[in-house]
């Protein structure tokens, strides 16, 4: 018979087996979370909400530590298996995510608020307050998630994205000016990446397809695509044939009224500009 296999006891649950790996190794190092952060250079609160389960932290957060403890991959590896893990958002979105994270190419329609994927931690964190999750762990961890999710839309093998946002999008603005502005930042710093493609639907286009709802179209590496909608109260997958095709037409019909990227960088930076340097009207 074959020796029995050792069992560690730790959690199964990529998350918390990640925090504890963090507490387990700063334990046997003996180090306060104030000299990691004087050794590392980040602020030492930083790696207590890392421990606390609060946040992930960074890819680089991880790499560093893997280097300080002598561990080569391990937390990084932890790191990318807590990030990918779809039980981190709420049920009905995990397939959704599951899918997403493995599409090669991605079509999103935003009628009413930035997209997840292109959302600023700020942006990420007043919109879930809104949507009813109050101030504390939670939202902490579902922000962090959302902030995670963004590096699908980065590296080797990230898939063509192209997002449509109508004209409401960049003008419902934060009410923190410093905030909005980082947005409009980042929508201009992501579409300039290589696989990323950025078009405003205009108010001049008129009433058109989707009015009310937020699509996304996944290009599976199957070769078959599937459909996301989504309003404020539910989200559902579209898998049928049919109803993926009809949501496709619609978004076509929505791409030939919405601006070219390099008039859609124009406007938003149009916008920043707006933002940036108020009337003084509004002083």
């Amino acid at each position: 018979m074959p020796p029995r296999r050792a069992v560690t006891g730790r959690s199964q649950e990529p998350r918390q087996r990640f925090v504890e790996e963090l507490r387990l190794l700063r334990a046997q190092k003996g180090d306060s979370l104030r000299q990691l952060g004087e050794v590392l250079g980040w602020d030492w609160s930083l790696f207590g909400k890392m421990e606390g389960g609060q946040t992930l932290g960074g890819p680089e957060v991880a790499q560093a530590l893997d280097q300080h403890y002598g561990t080569k991959d391990l937390l990084l590896t932890l790191w990318e298996l807590a990030a990918g893990d779809p039980k981190q958002f709420k049920e009905r979105y995990r397939r959704f995510m599951t899918l997403e994270a493995a599409a090669t190419g991605i079509q999103q329609y935003s009628p009413a608020v930035v997209p997840g994927l292109l959302q600023t931690e700020m942006y990420a964190r007043r919109l879930l307050i809104l949507g009813g999750l109050p101030l504390g762990a939670e939202l902490d961890q579902q922000v962090d998630a959302r902030m995670n999710r963004r590096e699908i839309l980065c590296g080797d093998g990230a898939p063509q994205f192209r997002a449509i946002l109508d004209e409401t999008v960049l003008r419902r603005a934060l009410l923190e000016r410093e905030e909005w502005q980082e947005q409009l930042r980042h929508l201009i710093e992501v579409a300039e990446q290589p696989n990323v493609t950025l078009q405003v639907l205009p108010f001049a286009a008129g009433l058109r397809e989707l009015t009310n709802t937020d699509t996304a179209l996944l290009r599976l590496p199957e070769g078959r695509t599937v459909g996301w909608v989504e309003t404020g109260y539910d989200g559902q997958l579209v898998e049928e044939n049919v109803r993926v095709e009809r949501l496709q037409f619609s978004y076509d019909r929505l791409r030939d009224h919405a601006l070219s990227p390099r008039e859609t960088a124009e406007f938003v930076l149009r916008i920043l500009e707006e933002v940036t340097c108020p009337s003084a009207d509004l002083m």
